[in-house]
């Protein structure tokens, strides 16, 4: 029986890459993460799994939807230590983004690490706070 799906949030500055270059590009290996929290994060990605592509610094935005393709392997742009990677593909565009400011302000998203642990790069969401932003993103 295969395991149900898992939802995840992933941080990325747009001046980096943003979502338009993603949905170019068509897919990309999720490399150069360095916390420990969020690698562990990435090792608990299952192909098949959602991702929210949040725009950090400028913008500070839920901009898209990604999946897992690729489960983790060694990162190549790693020179030392055991950090891994996973590949991720776009999925879809929110209809509107939803600020950093919108999920603060929401009773249901106030709590996620996105809020609490504002550094970490790789973050988990339940079911229902991953339904509440696509509700805002509609």
């Amino acid at each position: 029986m295969s395991k149900p799906v898992q939802h995840w949030m992933i941080k990325q500055e747009p001046t980096t890459y943003a979502w338009s270059q993603f949905v170019a590009d068509g897919s990309t290996a999720w490399t150069g993460v360095r916390n420990f929290q969020a690698r562990n994060n990435l090792r608990a990605m299952r192909a098949g799994d959602l991702v929210l592509y949040y725009h950090s610094v400028v913008g500070k935005q839920v901009v898209g939807i990604a999946t897992v393709t690729r489960e983790t392997y060694p990162d190549p742009t790693a020179s030392e230590g055991s950090w891994e990677c996973i590949d991720l593909a776009p999925f879809k565009a929110l209809n509107q983004p939803v600020s950093l400011e919108m999920i603060k302000a929401n009773a249901l998203l106030a709590g996620i690490p996105l809020v609490r642990q504002s550094r970490l790069s790789v973050i988990p969401l339940s079911a229902l706070e991953y339904d509440e932003i696509l509700r805002l993103g509609a």
